[in-house]
């Protein structure tokens, strides 16, 4: 597949690279020699210096030839026109970057697809769903839902007191038929695992269950689950403010924010919402701000380092729940090392919505596992798949990879290796990049 990918920031670059270990043919199109210099020594593609919004430039990438448009630059406006002029160019599906709610709207989606915008990323808005389940799911590190809650992947931090601790999987298997475990991060590796390995002591466990086993899995890894009601915002930013309109008003919320004029503006915005002009940082301010009586944490600053250490320095107050938006890929494993409760990280979101416009498989979701290497899918099965033709055990899937559940009409099922998958099915797996291309070629 050939893609040209508009944009050089940390989105387009992250995505680039990505893609780059498979067999696309990518271009990356941006007005910056510097930054296309910088990705082009570390990734195989082809760059190309100009400006998104002009036909001569769009030209020099051979767009008529190409499979797929992703505008990414940091202007919405120039994102959108681009995907225009990228489709009149000839490129057959574009995808464009917005920052703008009002895009996403039903009632205006036929009109941008007539005008060549064939599908829309939001990414604060994805980074502000990701900040609400964590403060309502208080004990996993990440949680994923398929089919609207019909399958769960529940990433969670296992400790000494764990009951499933140091039993192989085979064991766990005789014992709890409702536990499946499809990866484990343990320090800086990332294991799809086997029927011989077994959970130690500070790995993060990703299990696939269902809704009514739910309670089950947080019981065997020792864990309790927790009300928040009083939530505590460290930096007002467009993330921050996405992430309270979606909260609603069920919640206590704080917002400290630096900035005089963004302090009214979201206080104007929100009647529901106290906003503390002052710095997060300021240990003081904290404590007379009640941080102590605080379930929650988050902190959405535009600083990593400060949201890092903004969340460490609440935990220290006594704060159970910490989320941080973490937007410097260098301090990811770094943030994920301190304990902090979730980490997010918008253009990771952002670029694994995009991937899965890059794959030929019918997917109709594709998340990355915070801090880790693996990807999990939610793929359709399509009528005479190989997925379809044997029992999960006999197809030969790739060691990289595992399945983790399948979704049939409205029931979520753990898979076993009896499991058959039938057409239409939608089937959760989980890889290791190297398993990406293997796997698709069992759902085509």
């Amino acid at each position: 597949m050939k893609v040209v990918i508009a944009g050089a920031g940390e989105v387009g670059t992250h995505l680039a690279r990505m893609l780059s270990k498979e067999d696309h043919d990518i271009v990356l199109l941006d007005d910056s020699q510097e930054r296309l210099s910088k990705i082009s020594s570390e990734v195989d593609l082809m760059t190309v210096i100009g400006s998104a919004h002009s036909f001569s430039d769009l030209k020099k990438t051979d767009l008529a030839k190409a499979d797929l448009f992703i505008a990414v630059t940091p202007f919405e406006e120039r994102n959108v026109l681009a995907c225009a002029m990228a489709k009149y160019l000839g490129v057959s599906r574009t995808i464009a970057r917005i920052n703008n709610q009002e895009y996403l709207q039903e009632k205006y989606r036929a009109k941008l697809n007539d005008m060549g915008i064939n599908e829309l990323i939001y990414p604060e808005s994805l980074a502000a769903k990701e900040i609400v389940a964590s403060v309502k799911q208080t004990v996993t590190r990440q949680m994923i839902e398929f089919s609207n809650g019909k399958l769960l992947l529940l990433g969670i931090k296992v400790r000494d007191n764990a009951p499933i601790l140091n039993k192989t999987f085979e064991e766990l298997a005789i014992e709890h038929q409702h536990l499946l475990v499809v990866a484990i991060k343990r320090d800086n590796e990332t294991i799809i695992p086997n029927g011989h390995d077994s959970i130690q002591n500070d790995d993060v466990v990703f299990f696939v269950t269902t809704p009514s086993e739910q309670s089950n899995v947080l019981e065997l890894t020792g864990k309790k689950q927790f009300e928040v009601k009083n939530i505590m915002f460290m930096g007002g930013s467009r993330i921050a403010q996405k992430a309270v309109e979606k909260l609603g008003e069920s919640y206590r919320i704080k917002i400290i924010e630096s900035d005089r004029e963004r302090c009214e503006e979201i206080a104007d915005r929100f009647s529901n919402v106290l906003v503390i002009n002052g710095d997060g940082r300021n240990l003081d301010l904290l404590k007379e701000e009640g941080i102590d009586k605080m379930d929650a944490f988050v902190a959405t600053t535009g600083n990593s380092e400060t949201n890092i250490l903004g969340c460490n320095l609440a935990k220290t107050l006594g704060v159970r729940r910490t989320v941080a938006e973490v937007e410097n890929l260098a301090y990811m494993k770094l943030a994920d090392n301190t304990g902090i409760g979730s980490i997010i990280n918008k253009k990771l979101i952002a670029a694994s919505y995009i991937y899965r416009f890059t794959l030929n498989a019918e997917i109709s979701k594709v998340k990355c596992l915070t801090a880790s290497e693996a990807e999990v899918f939610e793929f359709i099965a399509k009528p005479g798949a190989k997925i379809t033709l044997k029992p999960v055990k006999d197809i030969g899937f790739p060691a990289e990879a595992k399945i983790g559940g399948v979704i049939r009409g409205n029931m979520g099922y753990i898979a076993h290796g009896y499991t058959q998958v039938q057409e239409g099915d939608k089937v959760v797996v989980f890889t290791l990049p190297s398993g990406i291309k293997k796997i698709e070629k069992f759902f085509k």
